[in-house]
């Protein structure tokens, strides 16, 4: 098992290593969304538009498991850098019990709050019906994707992003097989499961991620001393987790209730809308994957530097990932701009559709290095054990922004489904410029600034 030591080598060398992998993980989890986007689309569109906003409701409950994962990714990277080797062990086993905890009470609350979420941002008829069974079935998932992001994160402060990565491969795999099969059955036997099959293939395979990521963590080096009491909740680390935890989930969750807007506001042009913009953010994220990686690996690079108080390797960490996120907007841009409605083709037939979500990926191809940065500062501010502020620059840019700038462009100046890009486009431009401002300050605060070390406040 592999145990990085992220305090020395060179840049390159650690983003190679974590970046990569990292990247083709969340490609194959794209492309595993892909995949259901595509095969409920083989049987209508009203489906399609189910599954996007059965899906975004269950993602809220699934910031937790991101946020569980970036928390201790920053926590164990930063005892790592201290060489505190008793200290990650029990991060890693109050981490793992706290995720568990945390499971069974979102699958709870999912099951009896769910349906009013989807109720509020859908019409009565076929679509909602689709998102309710949909989103009723994937709580059985919860567990495999909570546990497994948290794992995850603490793979990952050991340099280690790899296994995500091919766990993710072979259930990207499994559900092209499970899709069809749970959906139609076989023919003579047994007529399959319809839409609801999407959902319990990914149940299936999702579970069989958790286990594997689980197995790996258990195979660290640092867990060969491990004792079942270093299990028992412990009232001080569940509070360190919670409040390295809490900002980046509730962040997320804004940015989740921020889909809901815009499915709100999309609501108003009929389904095709919905399932445009459901289709384009998987288009969206294909190209961001890159960037994901690249900006993750951010994480435990500065984390475990900062623990070491090697402040001048946490700013090299960042500058290079600018560099490289530059480098690969330059790709990507005219990718978006010209070749939208090419990418939305292969998901639906729909001439509608594929124009609003052109229209969509258009705007989005401005946006492409702005979000670069925002993804880079979130993950500088959290090995900073900053993650407060990431909450706050979130609610500006995905709570108050887009509901506001969407308002402005469709209600008062009347402007059609354009008018709800560019109300995301301008939350997200005056989001980064508030990013950019805190993250100069707190760097002050934290290591002397960004970019030349002044005395610390």
């Amino acid at each position: 098992m592999q145990n990085d030591d992220l305090t020395t080598g060179t840049m390159l060398s650690h983003y190679r290593a974590l970046a990569i992998p990292a990247a083709l993980g969340m490609l194959f989890s794209t492309l595993y969304n892909v995949v259901d986007i595509y095969f409920a689309g083989q049987l209508s569109t009203e489906a399609q538009a189910g599954l996007a906003i059965g899906f975004q409701a269950f993602f809220i409950m699934m910031a937790v498991g991101f946020g569980l994962g970036s928390a201790l990714s920053a926590l164990v990277s930063n005892a790592k850098g201290e060489k505190n080797t008793k200290a990650t062990r029990i991060l890693v086993a109050q981490g793992l019990g706290f995720g568990a905890i945390a499971t069974v009470t979102l699958m709870i609350l999912g099951w009896f709050g769910g349906p009013y979420l989807i109720a509020l941002v859908s019409e009565p008829g076929a679509y909602r019906d689709a998102a309710l069974g949909y989103f009723r079935l994937l709580i059985v998932a919860l567990p495999g994707f909570l546990m497994a992001y948290g794992g995850n994160g603490i793979l990952q402060a050991h340099g280690d992003s790899r296994s995500m990565q091919r766990a993710l491969m072979v259930a990207f795999f499994a559900n092209i097989g499970l899709n069809p099969l749970l959906m139609y059955g076989i023919p003579g036997l047994w007529n399959g499961l319809g839409f609801n099959g999407i959902a319990v293939a990914t149940v299936l395979s999702q579970t069989g991620v958790m286990l594997f990521i689980l197995s790996r963590v258990f195979r660290l080096t640092v867990m060969e001393n491990l004792r079942r009491d270093e299990f028992v909740p412990d009232l001080a680390c569940y509070k360190a987790i919670t409040e390295q935890m809490l900002p980046a989930s509730t962040a997320l969750i804004v940015m989740f209730v921020s889909g809901f807007v815009v499915q709100f506001a999309l609501k108003n042009f009929g389904a095709d809308a919905i399932a445009a913009y459901g289709v384009a953010l998987r288009i969206e994220q294909i190209l961001l994957l890159p960037v994901l990686g690249m900006t993750g690996a951010l994480l435990p690079i500065a984390g475990q530097n900062f623990g070491a108080r090697n402040y001048d390797r946490v700013r090299e960490a960042l500058f290079f990932c600018w560099k490289l996120g530059f480098a690969i907007s330059a790709i990507a841009m005219p990718l978006l701009w010209f070749g939208g409605a090419w990418a939305m083709r292969p998901f639906t037939s729909d001439p509608d559709v594929i124009a609003i979500g052109a229209s969509y990926l258009l705007v989005d191809g401005f946006l492409f290095p702005v979000y670069m940065m925002l993804f880079s500062i979130t993950s500088l501010l959290q090995a900073l054990k900053r993650p407060i502020y990431t909450l706050w620059i979130s609610i500006y840019r995905q709570g108050f922004g887009v509901a506001f700038f969407i308002w402005v462009f469709v209600a008062l100046l009347n402007f059609d489904v354009w008018g709800v890009w560019l109300g995301i486009a301008t939350a997200v431009s005056t989001g980064w410029i508030m990013a950019l401002i805190v993250a100069a300050r707190v760097s002050r605060t934290a290591m002397g600034g960004l970019r030349t070390a002044v005395p610390a406040e």
